[in-house]
């Protein structure tokens, strides 16, 4: 039926690493060709492409206990391509991973989007939405609380930029107070207060009129780009660990 057609055209990438470690790289794709019903004839070429696109053609004999946590990953992605999926589900993919291996993996999810494959991915990681996704939704306690692209979740939650103080608590309190006082919405962390809207205080989407007193000054600070964690924190309340 409909739905036996709908889970042929989609790859998982689970988060949960379910690779089998006693394989080689090479025999873990040729199981999930013969699971996902790659013809016969195909599944050579599906294995070449696949280990192309992860850049795991040189590791194609090696055991997968063998391998590090990043290339692990890349094998998930690998595997769930085998038969030209024309949407990918990925569970939080780099999870765990360090910051350079992390950045690999975006490089392949860009080239994904770039073949035109459609992806639906699950991240707690604010930077990687901001930089990968063309919409984002932000979910809080199993409820989705905004949805859109990430520039105009920014712009109407957060503004274009805002201020970060640092300094002991009582400087941050009367920070964080003031700017309140102002109009402004702020975030707090453990070690500084960010004041954010500042093209927007007081409600207003526009600077104040020339008629109506100027828009108050935020408290001094570091400048800088209003983002989708300053959006995050202000919709859910949650801090970013």
């Amino acid at each position: 039926g409909d739905s036996k057609q709908a889970r042929a055209e989609m790859g998982v990438v689970p988060q949960l690493d379910n690779l089998d470690a006693s394989l080689t790289v090479e025999q873990n794709l040729l199981v999930f060709a013969h699971l996902y019903r790659v013809a016969a004839g195909e599944r050579k070429t599906a294995i070449e492409r696949t280990l192309g696109i992860a850049n795991l053609g040189d590791r194609r004999s090696s055991k997968v206990s063998e391998l590090s946590g990043g290339m692990r990953r890349r094998l998930l992605i690998a595997r769930a391509l085998l038969h030209q999926p024309r949407l990918m589900l990925l569970d939080e993919p780099t999870v765990g991973l360090d910051p350079q291996v992390r950045q690999e993996l975006w490089a392949l999810i860009d080239r994904m989007r770039a073949e035109g494959i459609s992806i639906l991915m699950s991240t707690h990681y604010i930077e990687e939405a901001e930089r990968l996704a063309d919409s984002v939704t932000i979910m809080s306690r199993g409820r989705a609380v905004a949805s859109g692209r990430p520039s105009e979740l920014v712009a109407e939650h957060a503004g274009r930029e805002a201020v970060e103080v640092y300094g002991p608590p009582a400087k941050l309190a009367e920070a964080e107070a003031s700017a309140q006082d102002a109009g402004f919405r702020t975030r707090r962390t453990g070690t500084s207060v960010a004041v954010l809207g500042l093209d927007s205080a007081n409600g207003s989407e526009s600077p104040a009129p020339a008629a109506h007193p100027s828009t108050p000054d935020p408290p001094e600070g570091e400048r800088r780009p209003a983002n989708l964690e300053d959006v995050f924190v202000l919709l859910t309340g949650e801090e970013i660990s």
